[in-house]
């Protein structure tokens, strides 16, 4: 992979000899030491004429070998026939007499072989290419256009040292138009950054092109300056050659090469799919449809709901609703003498003193008549038996807590956020299978500080900051990690595409790794010219021998500006195993431990002594980190769970007398409860992990918060609702009918969230589906430990206070007289009680609060739909890591300094390579090939990088492959006398002698079909492809860039399995540029399938993560649809009320609308955590409606008055059970060190909490005065002394 940078080799001495051997011939005269410039003399009489040469000959060379021409004005000469037959094959425009010898001429063929990998993919270029170099050494009229300017005396004779080189500008702009798009896809660029520099135009070309080179130094040996203008009278005229257009009908190039030709025109990409938003225009005001809509909405509502309230308050003014009086205030009598009762603590007997004839008997649904029932018999039963309830219900829990010695993390992203069937998956696991694994990546940035006075940013690129850089290169080579007894090294493990040096991306490159290099170099003028230079300077070649991109090793620079960077990026490619034991990358990690030991302890010391900065990273750091993460914040949690367990302990507690405190706490009671809470987290986590299933950090960090909420909820409504019965009633009564009046609501609210949970399960997302598993279980577990172990405690407490004893000192006993109030019978309301009858129910009763609730909580129910369609997907991985992770910094450096995006594969899926299919041109980019191939749509797309995210045009091994096999690449593909493969001249074994001189081409033009091979040929020829090494004479061999390209399994059969085309994204800087480049990727990948009947699909390392974001809203909307499903199919069953059923569900929808909307106030992201989170708040958020629409469901009286009960018998258990203990836990997360937490925990869950309760407490008890459901309860004329003593009337217990 990383291999594919070697190609980059192919261009070195191609543009060296182009600028060089391709203007001059060789000559066995030598350089005289004389450096003396002699000037042509005025005197010298020249002649400007057709037929006539300006050189002709070879006088000598410089000591650097580059050969110089002879200034010679002669006649032009007429070659033999052998000589005329080689220029015409070469040279078909120049015929007749010529202005080069034959020694030149054979000079000038054996060059031309190093420009043909580069342009022979678009024959107009190539043959336009060619022919300026024809011109300038061959053609007949040399004169007339080329004039010598200055000379040089080499052994007592005159060399040409500077020429004029007049062409037309109309020449020059079509030859650069014919060859400025060729694509040279093996290094993902132009071809016109090789031979041209980078050039824009072609003044910038001829300039590159004759800009007289250094000694040792790539380029021509004599300078050429181009002229295009001329005045009309002088002698010189300008060439004016023909030029081939790239869209040229017999020589045209391919779109990718040519994409203004007019066959490319027709078929041109189709436009990127916008976003379009509907709007509504008001004059100049422009309103989005959905804001519009809603605001109409909102306006419909309120005016309806005003005109309602209008209407009813007239009937009542006017007496319509007058019949309903007397009943009414018979049920407020009744009402507030229920209240009085609780008060005064009455006897049995007082009760019945007071009760009118009218009472009230209840018609419950048949489950919960049957709930009840059950409830009573089972207080009955547990008060008696409390030991052994408590002892049983605990066995299982402890059971299943015996699977927690299998229990295990799943800390692996891929197996976190990857559902079994992710499409990412499966095509990651079929590129690592058949292609290759992605290789590791280890890097530092070191970076320059500004300047504190002006804020300027210095320049990296410093003689003492190159040396540093070799101090920190010598540490890092240094490096030894012990792996299993062996010493690992980086040498060991980095990659090395020629199998040689490893192949580190560092502007150290320029100087061979080499410390001593740098001063024989030129040290950092040596660096800068390389950063011009580096695809055609030999000396600029890595120590791996390929040319390096100053772009990957340098950071914080504009353009093409590399000497103004102000970071060096050091990167070390190490080998990457398929990773399915575990243990196969095992000495890459060890090595990646101790190197990022050594970078903490050394590096970063020795670096901020040179005022810079340094950020680092490993392939294994962002695993590590986030390993670190799980336990960072263990102190911090635990606190919390401390804070909220004394909260439950003192508001489960209560005492009218400060003397009883220590009898009436509950601090023993409490702390079981949480005990309790957290066994059945724990034996939940014990069943999974037996059967295998792994937990992860969101489970050991969600699901203790949630079952606390739930559980301290169910443990203060029971608590409650046995403190608010009469204290001279016998426990055993007490007991049963604090079940019968709480039972049925707690089962309702366990039930709705064990069902929304459980059916969550279903889910593909793995997070999402094993936290739901875990979450159901834990629930359900805590339900039942509730209503068993804690009851049963409950009653153990009971015993206690009833005996005097201590709390948490049970064996200390006090005397009677030390007990607050017993036997006064009266008992006084608590503060939160006294606060919800006195206070927060009668102001909500208030016909002018209503309706500014109701208008406000459905504006910001409204205000939230708007506000959600702004959440964006994606988790930053800032976020994601503890704020002191020195990944922060590595992050941010990398959005700072990063030049170029990823890399991306396009895969190709059973690739026919013979010749009947077609295939070959419907992939490749070269001439004759198809004008909607995927190389060439590939190309297209890389010219709207806005859009397609795709960069470069895409390195093809396919395109090389056929211009190597080409005729006209003909120091390729050779084979000797036996047929065997025969390497280029310039590689053993044919560089050491005469062994090759017997090597032919492998193809004639005649042996292929339009330019293409057979199936046997390209059967035959492709393992010679890719195991042939680059070098000048053959740049194109497919050794190190095609390695891991293709995959040559079952390849005999006339099938490729798979194979690949790499190119690279944009810099992608935020989540969102992550999730719209896959996006991007897949519909264009999706279109080429579709239209060339081949299956391609898009591969880069990041997809398989942020895959889940291409469908996370889907995710989320269903897993929060299925919760509130499950929750309103739970409380219709239980309760047979449609329409409480629909309140329900209407509150816990406004109330996960509203979390969205404020994840998009405080840009939280929507990701698997939020999700979960948003799951999560549908359980905890029942909890605060269940209870007081079943308390609602059965109070008397009419509406409003039924409300104001509902809080005053459930309002303080809510809000002191869920709110207040909540709140306290979730203040002290915001202390966490991690930046997950904050953000994910203590801002979601402090949001939860306060939208839960405004919405439970405030906006339910309004909606349900206004239109709840009609009571369970109506009045029945009984004689009183038909009834029991203790009559089983919850509602007349809880008011």
């Amino acid at each position: 992979m990383i291999a594919e940078w070697i190609q980059w080799r192919l261009a070195i001495l191609v543009v060296s000899i182009l600028q060089a051997t391709l203007f001059t011939s060789p000559a066995s005269a030598e350089l005289s030491h004389s450096h003396s410039r002699v000037l042509a003399t005025a005197t010298s009489e020249k002649t400007y004429a057709p037929g006539y040469c300006s050189m002709y000959g070879i006088c000598g060379q410089r000591s650097d070998g580059r050969v110089l021409n002879c200034p010679n004005n002669t006649q032009s000469v007429k070659p033999d026939e052998l000589l005329s037959s080689k220029i015409q094959n070469l040279c078909p425009t120049i015929s007749g007499n010529i202005c080069c010898s034959p020694e030149q001429f054979d000079t000038l063929r054996g060059q031309v072989q190093q420009a043909v990998p580069l342009l022979v993919g678009c024959p107009a270029c190539f043959r336009n290419f060619l022919n300026l170099f024809c011109e300038l050494s061959c053609s007949p009229d040399q004169s007339l256009f080329i004039n010598v300017t200055s000379v040089k005396k080499v052994n007592n004779s005159l060399a040409v040292d500077g020429i004029d080189f007049y062409v037309t500008s109309t020449y020059g702009e079509e030859l650069f138009n014919s060859c400025k798009d060729v694509k040279f896809g093996t290094m993902n660029t132009r071809a016109m950054d090789f031979v041209g520099g980078g050039a824009e135009n072609y003044k910038d070309w001829f300039a590159f092109l004759g800009r007289q080179a250094n000694l040792n130094e790539a380029g021509s040996p004599y300078a050429i300056t181009f002229h295009s203008n001329i005045s009309d009278s002088s002698v010189i005229k300008p060439m004016n050659a023909t030029v081939y257009s790239c869209g040229d009908s017999l020589l045209g190039c391919s779109c990718g090469d040519c994409p203004s030709s007019s066959l490319c025109t027709e078929s041109k990409p189709p436009a990127p799919r916008q976003k379009h938003s509907c709007f509504i225009e008001i004059g100049s005001l422009k309103i989005k449809c959905v804001i519009f809509s809603l605001g109409i909405a909102y306006i419909f509502l309120i005016s309806a709901i005003l005109t309602w309230g209008v209407i009813h308050l007239r009937k009542k003014r006017t007496g319509l609703l007058s019949k309903t009086k007397p009943l009414l205030n018979i049920m407020d009598e009744t009402e507030l003498r229920s209240v009085n009762n609780q008060e005064q603590s009455a006897q049995p007997t007082q009760i019945s003193g007071e009760i009118p004839p009218v009472i009230r008997d209840a018609q419950f649904s048949i489950i919960q008549g049957y709930l009840s029932k059950l409830f009573r018999k089972y207080g009955g039963f547990v008060s008696r038996n409390p030991t052994l309830v408590l002892c049983s219900s605990i066995a299982l829990p402890l059971l299943l807590c015996i699977g927690l010695i299998h229990f295990k993390v799943e800390t692996r992203p891929e197996k976190l956020w990857v559902s079994p069937g992710s499409k990412a998956a499966e095509e990651k696991y079929y590129f690592d299978h058949h292609l290759a694994p992605f290789y590791r990546i280890e890097q530092i940035i070191l970076g320059t500080i500004p300047d504190p006075k002006d804020g300027k940013i210095p320049n990296i690129v410093t003689e003492q900051n190159i040396k540093l850089l070799f101090e920190i290169q010598k540490k890092v080579d240094g490096l030894r990690a012990n792996y299993s007894g062996n010493m690992v090294s980086l040498t060991d493990i980095c990659l090395k595409p020629l199998g040689v040096d490893c192949a580190t991306q560092s502007v150290l490159q320029y100087f061979k790794m080499d410390p001593q290099n740098y001063d024989a170099y030129g040290g950092v003028q040596h660096a800068e010219y390389c950063f011009e230079h580096y695809s055609s300077a030999q000396t600029c070649l890595s120590a791996f021998q390929a040319p390096l991109d100053p772009s990957t090793a340098l950071g914080g620079f504009s353009g093409r500006k590399y000497s103004e960077a102000s970071a060096f990026v050091i990167t070390y490619p190490v080998n990457n195993e398929i990773d399915e034991t575990a243990n196969a990358n095992g000495k890459a990690v060890a090595w990646e431990r101790a190197f990022i030991r050594l970078i903490k302890e050394e590096l970063v010391p020795m670096v901020q002594l040179q005022n810079l900065t340094l950020s680092f990273s490993s392939e294994s750091s962002i695993q590590e980190e986030l390993k670190r993460e799980s336990t960072a914040d263990v102190i911090t949690i635990l606190i919390s769970y401390i804070v909220m367990f004394a909260y439950i302990s003192f508001t489960l507690g209560g005492s009218d007398q400060f003397s009883s405190i220590f009898i009436f706490s509950k601090v023993m009671l409490g702390l079981s409860g949480v005990i309790v809470v957290m066994l059945s987290v724990l034996a939940s986590i014990g069943f999974f992990s037996a059967i295998g299933v792994k937990s992860t950090l969101i489970i050991m960090e969600v699901i203790p918060f949630l079952v606390l909420a739930v559980g301290v909820d169910n443990m203060c409504i029971l608590v409650h609702a046995v403190k608010r019965k009469p204290s001279d009633l016998p426990l055993e009564e007490k007991i049963s009918n604090a079940l019968v009046e709480v039972g049925p609501s707690i089962t309702l609210a366990s039930l709705s969230e064990v069902l929304a949970f459980a059916v969550g399960s279903f889910t593909p997302m793995p997070a999402c589906r094993v936290f739901s598993m875990f979450a159901a279980l834990a629930v359900f577990l805590d339900f039942i430990l509730q209503v068993t172990a804690f009851v049963a405690l409950i009653i153990f407490d009971s015993r206690r206070a009833e005996d005097n004893r201590v709390d948490c000192f049970p064996c200390v006993k006090v005397s009677p007289s030390v007990s607050s109030d017993k036997g006064s019978g009266q008992r006084k309301l608590g503060l939160l009680t006294r606060y919800m009858k006195d206070v927060h129910a009668p102001f909500l009763g208030l016909p002018g609060v209503k309706l500014i609730v109701i208008a406000a909580f459905i504006a910001i129910a409204f205000a939230s739909i708007v506000l959600s369609t702004k959440l964006q997907p994606g988790l930053e991985q800032q976020i994601a890591l503890p704020r002191d992770s020195y990944l922060q910094d590595y992050f941010d450096d990398l959005t700072k300094y990063l030049k170029i995006g990823p890399p991306l594969y396009f895969v190709v899926k059973d690739f026919n390579y013979s010749l009947e299919s077609n295939q070959t041109n419907q992939l490749c980019s070269i001439s004759h090939c198809d004008s909607n191939s995927l190389l060439n749509e590939i190309t297209k797309a890389s010219l709207t990088p806005e859009s397609s995210y795709i960069a470069k045009p895409a390195a093809s091994w396919l395109d090389d492959f056929l211009i190597w096999l080409s005729p006209e690449a003909f120091s390729c593909c050779r084979k000797f006398v036996n047929g065997s493969y025969c390497p280029p001249d310039d590689q053993p074994p044919c560089s050491m002698g005469g062994i090759c001189k017997d090597c032919t081409m492998c193809f004639h033009s005649s042996d292929l079909h339009s330019g293409r091979p057979s199936t046997v040929q390209f059967k035959e020829k492709l393992p010679w492809f890719l195991d042939a090494l680059p070098s000048s004479n053959c740049a194109k061999g497919g050794k190190g860039a095609y390695t891991g390209s293709v995959d040559l399994t079952g390849y005999d059969s006339g099938l490729i399995q798979a194979s690949s085309f790499r190119t690279y994204h944009t810099p992608l800087n935020k989540q969102n540029d992550y999730v719209s480049s896959m996006k991007a990727a897949q519909d264009f990948s999706s279109r080429i399938s579709d239209a060339l009947q081949i299956q391609v699909f898009p591969y880069s390392v990041f997809y398989i993560f942020f895959e889940q974001y291409l469908h996370i809203w889907r995710t989320a909307l269903i897993n929060i649809a299925i919760g509130l499903g499950a929750v309103f199919f739970v409380c219709l069953v239980i309760t047979c009320s449609l329409w409480g059923s629909l309140i329900i569900l209407m509150v816990l929808a406004m109330i996960v609308v509203d979390m969205m909307g404020v994840m998009a106030l405080l840009e939280i992201q929507l990701n698997a955590v939020s999700v979960v989170n948003l799951v999560m708040s549908v359980g905890i958020a029942v909890e605060f409606c269940v209870h007081i629409t079943h308390a609602f469901s059965i109070a008397s009286g009419d509406r409003e008055a039924r409300a104001k009960e509902a809080l005053c018998t459930m309002g303080a258990s809510v809000f002191s059970g869920i709110t207040l203990t909540k709140l306290v836990g979730v203040i002290v997360l915001h202390f966490a060190k991690s930046e997950l937490f904050v953000v994910y925990y203590f801002k979601m869950f402090l949001a939860l909490v306060l939208i839960g309760f405004l919405h439970g407490l405030v906006f339910l008890p309004v909606v349900l005065s206004i239109c709840g459901p009609p009571s369970r309860f109506v009045p029945v004329d009984t004689k009183l002394e038909n009834q029991p003593a203790a009559p089983a009337v919850p509602a007349a217990q809880s008011s």
